[in-house]
């Protein structure tokens, strides 16, 4: 569903405080899960209320670059998501918002675009709050901004994250704009090589599915963990997630088997001093498969 909607209510007061305060309710166990791709997935509040995901990541805010802003939610209504994501993060669970996506409809053709999608981020979704510019989920303010390019060229990425992250200085010290990026799993992923390379990103969720190059179940442990070593050696002050399907779709067969998984693949993925937990594609498959909980409890 697109964030159009008519006016919005403003944000009064920068909102770190209850990230701070909850952090310790839920721990991080290094979860992660994408949602906001089927409307038949459940709510985003039902997602946190699993208990197994330290972080969530809406997606996606998919059009963009050309003076016009939204995103696509899949068939999920506006309504109440605000209120889920204050419910999320007042449980200590990291609130996302992903920009990108599979869609064509977005790119940064200039230096100028780069500084207009960074102010729409900014007073739609995060701590700003300009009269005049519409809040799809009203008072509530997302943790950071997830880069998810798969189309158009590479340029003005590495600005945006430069601007985004100068908004840090309205927090004082609290937790501010967190970036995160989740690319492709072969190295380099042209698309936000530039953007990573800033330096900026705190994690980096590599996507080893949805690629025959990568994707465990067709080059096993060692085609995996060569590019594994990449990503992990190149960012070594990024925490790096290692992203799996959830379930296996037609014409895919990517999900990792959870003995595969737990005496083969992650032994190695974990040897990373940088390494961060999973990413999981998707809260809809995982919902069908329980593939989250079993990791969750140690597969």
């Amino acid at each position: 569903m697109a964030f159009r909607r008519p006016s919005c209510v403003l944000l009064g007061a920068l909102l770190a405080v209850s990230f701070l305060a909850a952090t310790a309710a839920a721990g991080d166990h290094g979860l992660t899960v994408f949602w906001g791709r089927n409307k038949d997935e459940g709510s985003l509040g039902e997602a946190c209320d699993t208990g197994i995901y330290s972080t969530i990541i809406i997606s996606f805010y998919s059009v963009f670059g050309h003076g016009r802003y939204w995103g696509d939610l899949s068939g999920h209504p506006l309504y109440g998501i605000g209120a889920d994501i204050k419910h999320c993060r007042g449980k200590g669970i990291v609130v996302l918002l992903s920009i990108g996506g599979g869609g064509t409809q977005y790119s940064l053709p200039s230096s100028q675009s780069a500084a207009d999608v960074a102010d729409n981020l900014w007073n739609a979704h995060l701590g700003g709050g300009r009269r005049g510019v519409f809040r799809p989920f009203g008072d509530a303010v997302v943790d950071g901004i997830d880069f998810f390019i798969d189309q158009g060229g590479p340029d003005h990425y590495d600005e945006l994250a430069r601007r985004l992250s100068g908004y840090n200085r309205h927090y004082r010290g609290a937790p501010g704009v967190r970036l995160t990026a989740t690319p492709r799993c072969v190295y380099p992923d042209w698309h936000v090589q530039r953007a990573l390379d800033t330096g900026l990103f705190e994690r980096i969720h590599v996507r080893f599915y949805g690629d025959d190059q990568c994707s465990y179940n067709h080059v096993y442990k060692d085609g995996v963990m060569a590019q594994w070593s990449k990503w992990t050696a190149r960012y070594p002050r990024s925490k790096v997630y290692i992203g799996l399907a959830a379930a296996n779709v037609p014409g895919r067969n990517d999900k990792v088997g959870l003995g595969s998984m737990q005496y083969d693949l992650m032994p190695s993925v974990k040897q990373a001093a940088n390494y961060g937990g999973v990413m999981l594609w998707d809260r809809y498959y995982d919902k069908q498969t329980g593939y989250g909980r079993e990791l969750y409890n140690g597969g």
